[in-house]
């Protein structure tokens, strides 16, 4: 079976996270790979350690039809999955501290406008079965213009 081509460009990466009143925003420059109608979209997230040890942390976030994927490297191993109306399982890793995760999305969507994508999501966080929060993300992708 052939490779598919793949496309890929710069973008500048805006996600904003809610939950409960604690509004995030992380607001880097990170990279697009197309492949088919699979998108990866990867950037660094600056270390943020209790020591102020600087360990960035690598995400790629894939789209793949109606499921989002986080996966993240670095200081901090983790993955989770979304997809509307689904529980489905994860884990997150640190030097720290280790445990299973399970994410049920109660709404996802995808809006993909040729190279800018915009996605949001709401989804119920639940460790070792308990529900330990609820998360409104909104996740924002624009291709950086060439120089």
């Amino acid at each position: 079976m052939p490779e598919l081509p793949s496309d890929k460009y710069s973008v500048s990466v805006t996600l904003v996270s809610l939950q409960e009143e604690q509004r995030n925003v992380l607001n880097v420059p990170g990279e697009v790979i197309a492949r088919g109608s699979q998108l990866y979209i990867r950037y660094e997230e600056p270390g943020q350690g209790p020591q102020g040890e600087d360990a960035s942390i690598r995400t790629t976030i894939k789209i793949a039809g109606s499921e989002l994927k986080i996966i993240r490297h670095g200081g901090v191993q983790s993955e989770q999955t979304f997809q509307s109306g689904q529980r489905l399982p994860g884990f997150y890793r640190s030097p720290y501290t280790q445990f299973n995760l399970s994410t049920e999305t109660r709404e996802l969507d995808i809006l993909r406008d040729g190279r800018s994508l915009k996605v949001s999501w709401e989804y119920d966080l639940y460790v070792y079965e308990e529900l330990s929060g609820q998360f409104a993300i909104s996740l924002h992708i624009q291709e950086e213009p060439k120089s």
